[in-house]
């Protein structure tokens, strides 16, 4: 198991990939794993932490797709030692959101993004490092595709930064720059 970052990452990513399989990014034709694929290489600009990037590859998979947590588990046991799949596994169950639609379907999109925001103050350090990523590709995808809900969805984005600050200094920082610029570009909304 002396499997170098790179491969393990590769392996990582071909599994997320098949995992959403056919899925597509909403606002644009592209495979959904360019997102994940961001994700991770905005977390490996702050940090070199396999089971951070790992997680980063697989923030979505549990949430998005039939693939469950033992799945998940019993294929990173053959890239990675035990611990580093705990991590990586704590993370991205971390990561998946509980206040859903489909979960909580008598609850209001504000009460469940609220939820979710101290939620998301409990969980890991990695996690609240990988949520930063997610947030700054999320925010700048819909800034650029749907100006109507970008306001809403860029606020939403503020009250969940405004809980969740144990990640990495760095990238927290420019997440709430990001989700500053994306307001600027809609004054009156």
């Amino acid at each position: 198991m002396n499997n170098s970052q790179d491969t393990i990452l590769s392996a990582v990513r071909d599994f997320a990939n098949r995992a959403h399989s056919d899925q597509r990014r909403r606002y644009v034709d592209a495979p959904y794993i360019v997102h994940p694929v961001r994700v991770m290489e905005t977390c490996r600009a702050y940090t070199q932490d396999t089971a951070t990037l790992c997680a980063a590859l697989l923030h979505d998979v549990l949430e998005d797709t039939p693939v469950r947590e033992a799945s998940i588990g019993g294929f990173l046991e053959t890239l990675m030692p035990g611990a580093e799949v705990a991590r990586t596994l704590r993370t991205v169950v971390e990561l998946t959101d509980v206040y859903t639609r489909e979960r909580q379907p008598r609850m209001k999109r504000k009460e469940r993004r609220a939820r979710e925001a101290e939620r998301l103050a409990t969980v890991s350090a990695d996690a609240q490092t990988v949520k930063y990523a997610d947030i700054i590709d999320n925010a700048v995808d819909i800034t650029q595709h749907d100006p109507d809900f970008a306001p809403v969805y860029v606020r939403e984005c503020q009250a969940i930064l405004a809980l969740i600050d144990k990640g990495n200094a760095e990238l927290y920082q420019r997440a709430l720059s990001t989700l500053e610029e994306c307001l600027e570009r809609f004054p009156h909304k």
